[in-house]
């Protein structure tokens, strides 16, 4: 007959191996100071995609010259522009999409 603490000392191990396993996948999904989390990537997806958007709408502005890219609410533009006057629009532009919490502007002025 088997006794109880064999049991226990037999599937202890097995469960902490369980239980590490689900707190490890979880903690893929929170952010770090270096990382995104799951939902920050989406929403910097979707905040890259608006600012693109709010750029190609923009008569002044051509978006296959000024590529975006977001992190953590920060967006920064980097490419071409013509003119000072369009690199300061396409900043303006930006801050004001709902979500950017900062704008790096790299264009550069050809």
């Amino acid at each position: 007959m088997t006794s109880p603490r064999f049991i226990h000392r037999a599937l202890l191990p097995a469960l902490l191996v369980l239980a590490g396993l689900t707190v490890g996948s979880m903690a893929a999904c929170t952010s770090t100071p270096t990382s995104e989390s799951t939902g920050e990537y989406l929403d910097d997806t979707v905040i890259s995609s608006k600012v693109r958007a709010a750029i190609l709408g923009d008569q002044g502005l051509t978006i296959f010259k000024i590529d975006v890219e977001t992190y953590k609410g920060v967006v920064q533009l980097s490419g071409f522009v013509d003119s000072a006057a369009s690199r300061q629009r396409a900043g303006a532009v930006a801050a004001d999409v709902t979500g950017v919490r900062q704008v790096r502007n790299d264009l550069v002025i050809k």
